[in-house]
């Protein structure tokens, strides 16, 4: 049986209590061997809640605690666009700062905990987010037959292929890769110049821009805009002139507003004192209050020593380099964290060690 907690969404930048009824929203499959004391074949309150700490709040829902990471692609899926539902039915009402897809926390006690550990980020996060909403485009092409028809008739494919033709041996293998990476060439420099073409359309839109993977090869275009609240509609009018330009040749679409997802959201993660430990040594860090002018200074000082092309012919030079960058990142996040013994940005190295444990909060955009 699943124990049941708190699956926290985004975060608000205000202090209220307040409910956000969640009919309508997919529900979350659970496996009955797997449900929690009381649970059918799906896991949903009726509503999801705001836990306040000062002056924010986080959005969260009751929820199975199971390794979300894992979930099967449907159940996956599923999740997914609960996520998304309950994000935008917050958005109606207030900004939300979005949390990464499967955050959880036993209950209320420990949501107010995240809260307080990651202050200083979320605020920070929430302040560059605000007024700021995400927009999605993608676009693909219409026919690729017939687009793979026209750059085949690029004068370079043109005249390879005539060539080819008249070999008295045959065309050989080594010919068709030739000719096909030729071709691959030609496409990709197409869908390139289309992809400028689209993204200088909006430069003066767009605050900031995120490239994501391509899914197949008929897309172009796979890209999340950051821009103004108010800007919504000329967005949305540059989508359409878009649509115009490449008439027939592109189809686009278009998702949003949302959450800035791709460019703000927040990760909770736990360091044990082994990790900070491990982290602090590598830097050559001997103080038990440890700053982030400290780490800063220790990392320069460091990476003298071990970046791969200073130090070429030393044995796992990469490794350590690699090591070095991740304990860099690790204090600096537990700087983040405010310490219940002070304000500065900086942590007692003693104290985590009385909690064997630290929860950070940092963001992934």
């Amino acid at each position: 049986m699943q124990a049941m907690g708190k699956y926290i969404f985004g975060i608000v930048n205000n202090g209220n209590t307040e409910t956000f009824p969640l009919d309508g929203v997919v529900q979350f499959a659970v496996d009955s061997e797997d449900a929690p004391d009381g649970a059918d074949d799906t896991s949903d309150c009726g509503q999801a809640y705001t836990v306040a700490w000062r002056d924010i709040s986080a959005v969260v829902a009751d929820a199975p605690i199971v390794d979300y990471r894992v979930l099967p692609k449907d159940s996956l899926a599923c999740l997914l666009v609960r996520h998304q539902q309950v994000t935008e039915r917050v958005m109606a009402k207030h900004a939300i700062l979005p949390l990464r897809l499967g955050t959880c926390a036993a209950n209320d006690e420990q949501v107010r905990w995240i809260l307080a550990r990651g202050y200083r980020v979320i605020k920070d996060t929430l302040q560059k987010a605000e007024g700021l909403v995400e927009m999605d485009v993608t676009a693909t092409i219409h026919d690729f037959g017939s687009f793979l028809r026209d750059v085949s008739q690029a004068e370079e494919i043109r005249q390879l292929t005539q060539s080819l033709s008249r070999m008295p041996q045959g065309i050989t293998t080594e010919d068709q890769m030739k000719a096909g990476l030729l071709v691959k060439q030609h496409v990709d420099t197409e869908k390139q110049q289309m992809l400028f073409q689209i993204h200088t359309a909006f430069n003066s839109l767009a605050e900031d821009v995120r490239t994501h993977d391509l899914m197949d090869d008929r897309m172009v275009l796979n890209s999340a805009f950051l821009i103004k609240k108010d800007r919504q509609e000329d967005f949305d009018g540059q989508v359409e002139q878009l649509n115009a330009r490449f008439d027939d040749r592109l189809d686009f679409r278009r998702v949003g507003p949302l959450p800035p997802y791709s460019f703000h959201t927040l990760e909770v993660r736990v360091a044990h004192f082994e990790e900070v430990d491990w982290a602090r040594r590598q830097l050559g860090l001997s103080d038990d209050f440890i700053t982030a002018d400290a780490i800063k200074k220790a990392h320069r000082r460091v990476a003298l020593t071990c970046h791969p092309d200073k130090n070429p012919d030393v044995p796992d030079i990469e490794k350590k380099f690699h090591d070095m960058g991740r304990a860099y990142r690790l204090l600096l996040d537990c700087c983040r964290a405010p310490s219940r013994a002070q304000d500065e940005e900086g942590f007692h190295l003693r104290e985590l060690n009385s909690e064997k444990y630290a929860i950070l909060v940092t963001t992934l955009g």
